[in-house]
């Protein structure tokens, strides 16, 4: 048997070789590792990846987007842009005209000029309410939390809902677009109901606009009361009396006179109203800890968290070190 010997003077060579030969696999790996980690932080920073075609829920049904009756052929495009209608895998699309406005809101004018649009997505029970003002410099009067305690009042339960308009308006006749769609979509509305919430949604932007109140103190105020009422069930409209007047005090809130009248009217209607208190105070209490926990400290306390954002940079830092090291 014969052996293979390398030569005494050939092991300088060998060593080169096998210098060269290690010099070539760690550039090899510095060529696909930089690659890797610069995936890895897109990855990171991009979040889940999103499917290019969204599927359409065959048990809830598309969204609906419902479209003012004046807006104009860009405006139009405009509103369709900002509600991202594109995105949606299907949408059913109609128009809300001043004659709706008269269906869902009493005395209101057939003749309104209808520029506010929404789109409307029907969600699971018990998700909640979810409303987003995605033109909110163009939304001059009412907040996404007026909209939900309206909502709420009208007996939409749960359901997305993204409000845009072209140009600045009140932001009132988006609920009538918002009881259209949410028909179509398959829902009934008792047309009381969706007259109250419309007579509350004005109470709401009159005590914010008028009286100085701030517009989340108003929210506040109107979903106390609301579960009060749900709770206490009042007899009379001295019992109404009496709850407003507590929840005034207890929020220390000051109101003239005529405002003050303004509320007990609107907590009077409501007491009257066929609805089923009991399930309605669970769905207020929801909505006042989901009020509670967007305005309450948390955020505030996160942003100003120095520790987490000394994380942060540390992570970045320690990254840029790693990459350097590859070529070090």
């Amino acid at each position: 048997m014969k052996l293979f010997t390398l030569p005494a003077r050939s092991y300088g060579w060998g060593v080169a070789f096998a210098s060269r030969k290690g010099e070539n696999l760690m550039n090899q790996k510095r060529r696909w590792a930089l690659p890797a980690i610069i995936a890895l932080v897109l990855s990171v920073l991009a979040g889940p990846a999103v499917s290019a075609a969204p599927a359409v829920d065959e048990r809830l049904g598309v969204p609906i987007v419902v479209y003012g009756a004046d807006l104009t052929a860009d405006q139009k495009a405009g509103v369709k842009s900002s509600l991202k209608v594109e995105e949606e895998a299907e949408v059913e699309e109609i128009t809300v005209s001043g004659q709706d406005l008269g269906k869902y809101i009493q005395g209101s004018n057939p003749r309104a000029r209808m520029y506010s649009s929404a789109k409307i997505t029907v969600t699971e029970p018990g998700s909640g309410l979810v409303i987003q003002i995605v033109t909110p410099d163009n939304i001059t009067q009412v907040t996404s939390d007026m909209y939900a305690n309206a909502m709420l009042t009208a007996g939409i339960e749960d359901a997305d809902v993204d409000v845009a308009a072209p140009k600045p308006v009140t932001g009132h006749s988006a609920l009538a677009g918002i009881y259209k769609a949410y028909e179509a979509s398959g829902g009934t509305l008792d047309t009381e109901r969706t007259d109250v919430a419309n007579d509350e949604l004005s109470v709401a932007t009159e005590l914010a606009e008028k009286s100085g109140v701030d517009e989340q103190k108003v929210t506040e105020l109107l979903t106390e009361l609301k579960q009060q009422i749900a709770e206490q069930n009042p007899a009379t409209k001295e019992d109404v009396e009496r709850i407003v007047s507590e929840q005034l005090d207890k929020l220390q809130i000051e109101l003239s006179p005529e405002d003050r009248q303004l509320l007990i009217d609107l907590m009077d209607r409501i007491r009257q109203l066929d609805i089923d208190f009991g399930q309605w105070s669970d769905q207020l209490g929801q909505f006042a800890q989901e009020f509670n926990d967007k305005y309450g400290d948390k955020i505030r306390e996160t942003v100003n968290d120095e520790g987490f954002w000394q994380k942060v940079k540390d992570f970045f830092n320690n990254l840029i070190d790693s990459v350097r090291s590859l070529f070090s």
